[in-house]
C-alpha cells in the first residue's frame, strides 16, 4: 500500500485542455503553457512518494482533492464547481505513470475520488492492491 498527502494548491488546469493546430494540412496536438506547468507541479510533488517497486497487479486508487476554502464555503464541504474530477484524474494518473507508480494506469480497476474545500489544501492519495 502507498499512502501520502501532497501539501499544495491543486492545479485546476486539466488534461482536457490540450490544444490542436494545423501544420502542413495535418492536425498537431500540443500542451499549452498552463497545462505544462500543472504537469510539472504534479510531477515534482509525486516524485517524492514513488514506491520502490511499480505496482504490477490491479489497484484501487483513492484520491481526495482539497482546494483552498473560498467565499462562504466550509472546511470539508464537497466542492461542486469546476474543474471536473474526471479531467483532474486523467492528468494525475498520467503523471503517476510517468513517475513510475505503475506500468500502466490500466491497472487502476477501482477509483474513489472526491473534491473538497479545505483549510489545508493538497491532494491525498492512497493506492492499494485489490
Amino acid at each position: 500500500m502507498t499512502e501520502f498527502f501532497m501539501s499544495m494548491i491543486p492545479p485546476t488546469t486539466t488534461h482536457q485542455q490540450k490544444q490542436v493546430t494545423v501544420r502542413n494540412g495535418k492536425p498537431v496536438f500540443y500542451e499549452p503553457e498552463d497545462l505544462k506547468a500543472a504537469r510539472a507541479k504534479l510531477m515534482a510533488h509525486l516524485g517524492g512518494s514513488v514506491p520502490e517497486n511499480k505496482y504490477i497487479n490491479s489497484v484501487r486508487l483513492i484520491v481526495k482533492w482539497c482546494f483552498p476554502v473560498t467565499g462562504k464555503h466550509l472546511d470539508g464541504e464537497y466542492k461542486y464547481t469546476k474543474p471536473d474530477l474526471d479531467n483532474l484524474q486523467k492528468l494525475l494518473k498520467d503523471c503517476m505513470t510517468s513517475c513510475g507508480y505503475w506500468e500502466d494506469d490500466a491497472l487502476v480497476v477501482s477509483e474513489i475520488t472526491e473534491k473538497f474545500w479545505a483549510k489545508i489544501p493538497g491532494i491525498y492519495i492512497k493506492i492499494e492492491e485489490v
